[in-house]
């Protein structure tokens, strides 16, 4: 009981310093905080768009989704002296009328269709509109993160690259499955059939090739398996309906590889128009093992080019390589303004658990259903350090004894995400304290914990020699 009351001490304790650093407001009734304000209900074909009554006789209109209907809605509003403009996150199909609003000095709020779908009564596009009117002038909507112009070109092109590889891996995934078809077990002896030495066997085989000494000639001499387990491996039913679907295959994947090369370049111009923050050449060699590979671009060096253009080399974690920095800058930014507390920043990304408080306790654990590209890069990153011998793979394996493995994970992402915030925003460069020190730190905490205990119970911890 003792335990109990001082458990539930130190929680009530923690909500009143919560209340003191966020002060509640008591004022009774709503304030009108966006006077000239407008609610828009975003669709595919038409956009329904409500403004205040007293600005027009016809304040609920509909607009069409080309462009000189979305120009005559802006020009609409501002006749109507409409200074702001809430509209819901729907789709893709916010982005046109988006960007005309803000040409015309609309400041446009970007919400979130989880705060507004508690609409009383029966739902239609024009309560919609007025709902969002009505939420918008009173200061109840939160807009959402939208980073700057540059940051969603670079956003673009590397989605788009990632759909590449994405597009170009299921083609490896068929030509591997065809060969198996025709019973000849390539896969079996090489690592990747997408390397050098599975594209040159591969491409003779299109030619005519049928002979496996001569396709065992085709071998890089780095390959583990001996010639005649390859030869063996290359012995199969040459069926020809399945040799089309296997040329096919290898030509849409060097399609996909031709336009990975374009994202390159794309990007690389996009990367010389950014100013700098840091100098490039001054950036600190790569680890061994963090020696750029996969899917890294070739034409220029995109570490540096991340480095220069953020200030920091987020390459340092532990962690993170070359393209999840990317990810995490091409979808948040180097800037982290938008983000009060790291907090918030780890809570937009999705790696805090949803606790519902009810009474002082904990009454539910719901799954969040955010799911952000550099949150699952994070979690990809968090997944890498479980044999890693640093700090953050020390406590990555405690959390995970602790927890197992799919909160560990979530937690530990939790972890790298608040490393980027400090990072992005203070300047700092991370150092890595080893795994030593994590431990031996461990072990001073634990040491620590179990003296009070024995202090409250009236005895003694005696360290043994």
């Amino acid at each position: 009981m003792v335990r109990k009351q001082e458990s539930t001490d130190l929680r009530s304790g923690r909500q009143r310093r919560r209340a003191k650093l966020k002060p509640q407001d008591w004022a009774l009734g709503l304030e009108v905080v966006h006077p000239k304000a407008a609610g828009i209900d975003v669709g595919n074909e038409e956009h329904w768009v409500a403004i205040p009554p007293s600005l027009d006789e016809e304040p609920v209109r509909r607009f069409g989704c080309f462009t000189a209907d979305l120009m005559a809605l802006a020009r609409w509003l501002q006749e109507r002296g409409i200074e702001t403009v809430a509209m819901q996150s729907t789709g893709v199909y916010w982005i046109a009328l988006y960007e005309i609003l803000e040409q015309h000095d609309i400041h446009v709020f970007l919400v979130n269709a989880r705060d507004t779908r508690n609409l009383p009564g029966r739902k239609s596009d024009v309560q919609e509109c007025q709902w969002l009117l009505k939420l918008h002038v009173y200061g109840l909507l939160k807009n959402s993160f939208r980073p700057p112009e540059e940051i969603c070109v670079l956003r673009t092109y590397w989605r788009q690259r990632q759909q590449h590889i994405a597009d170009a891996s299921r083609c490896v995934q068929r030509m591997q499955k065809t060969l198996t078809q025709m019973n000849v077990q390539l896969a079996n002896v090489i690592s990747d059939i997408s390397g050098w030495t599975g594209q040159a066997i591969i491409a003779a085989i299109l030619k005519g090739e049928r002979d496996p000494q001569q396709l065992v000639k085709l071998c890089d001499p780095r390959i583990k398996a001996s010639p005649a387990t390859v030869a063996r491996s290359l012995e199969g039913n040459w069926r020809p309906e399945l040799l089309f679907v296997l040329r096919q295959e290898r030509e849409a994947y060097a399609g996909f590889q031709s336009r990975i090369a374009e994202c390159d370049q794309a990007l690389e111009r996009h990367y010389r128009s950014l100013a700098s923050k840091a100098d490039a050449h001054a950036l600190p060699p790569v680890r061994r093992e963090k020696r750029p590979h996969g899917n890294v671009p070739d034409n220029f060096q995109l570490r540096g080019e991340l480095y220069r253009t953020a200030g920091v080399d987020l390459t340092a974690i532990d962690g993170l390589n070359v393209l999840t920095a990317q990810t995490i800058l091409a979808e948040v930014g180097s800037d982290m303004k938008q983000f009060e507390t790291e907090a918030h920043f780890v809570s937009w990304l999705g790696l805090c658990p949803n606790n519902k408080i009810s009474g002082g306790k904990v009454v539910g654990r719901d799954r969040r259903k955010t799911v952000t590209r550099a949150g699952l890069a994070l979690r990809m990153g968090a997944s890498t350090l479980l044999r890693s011998q640093t700090y953050l793979g020390a406590q990555y394996r405690r959390l995970r004894t602790r927890l197992g493995a799919p909160k560990a994970l979530k937690a530990m992402a939790g972890k790298l995400a608040r490393i980027v915030y400090r990072m992005l925003k203070y300047g700092e460069t991370y150092v890595d304290k080893g795994k030593e020190f994590y431990e031996q730190n461990h072990r001073q905490q634990q040491i620590r914990m179990l003296t009070k205990r024995a202090t409250e119970l009236g005895l003694q911890l005696v360290q043994s020699a």
